[in-house]
């Protein structure tokens, strides 16, 4: 099996510090949140503006990588199903995929909210929302 790298292109800085304290979903109470992308990437921003939608990909780095199933939302009520049925950010690989509004620009770093993901987050990629695509 080949072995894929993956760099950080920047790291969250959130106020939630701990996964039990995330939301599960975005929209579910998660805050505002400041992406400090890396000075290397500073290029990469550029045509970012205040107001886009973009999704961002994450790397759920406190995640259980051997984890295959889950009763999703964590609720024991609920059947076991496999990771790949549901959003539960343990997985073979913990990829988190954000759709966010850029609230602030400083500089390389984007305010952008709401976020689910925990402080130290790290994102590997920023993806532009497309006008009439169905992502997300």
């Amino acid at each position: 099996m080949s072995i894929y790298a993956l760099e950080p292109i920047g790291f969250i800085q959130s106020p939630v510090k701990d996964r039990e304290d995330a939301a599960k979903q975005g929209y579910e109470g998660a805050p505002d949140v400041w992406l400090v992308v890396d000075e290397r990437f500073s290029k990469a921003l550029e045509g970012t503006s205040l107001g886009d939608e973009v999704i961002l990909i994450t790397w759920f780095h406190q995640s259980k990588r051997d984890i295959l199933t889950v009763h999703p939302r964590g609720d024991k009520r609920n059947p076991l199903t496999g990771v790949f049925a549901t959003r539960s950010p343990d997985r073979p690989n913990p990829l988190g995929l954000h759709r966010v509004k850029v609230l602030e620009i400083k500089g390389t770093s984007l305010k952008v909210g709401p976020l689910e993901a925990i402080d130290g987050t790290p994102v590997v990629d920023i993806k532009p929302v497309l006008e009439g695509s169905e992502d997300m």
